[in-house]
């Protein structure tokens, strides 16, 4: 889990939902849950980019009919050409 750039509006996010959460319980348990909140919340996205980057492969998407590319060539849009 590396900090990126889109993890400060998460965390002011969580600060604020920390602020509301005050009122009504400790603050030990308001920073807790926004702990575990954010945790969560980066452990689910890693995972998700995970499947996303082994969805798609080193080598990216074809343009035109959106399959993964292999070895520099779409598997439909090339052999569609030949025929």
């Amino acid at each position: 889990m590396k900090f990126e750039k889109r993890d400060v509006i998460l965390i002011t996010g969580l600060l604020l939902f920390m602020v509301g959460l005050l009122p009504f319980m400790a603050p030990l348990y308001a920073v807790l849950i926004v702990s575990l909140m954010y945790f969560g919340v980066k452990f689910y996205v890693g995972r998700r980019t995970k499947l996303i980057q082994r969805d798609i492969g080193l080598e990216g998407l074809c343009m035109d009919c959106g399959s993964k590319i292999v070895n520099k060539k779409c598997p439909h849009c090339d052999i569609s050409d030949k025929e």
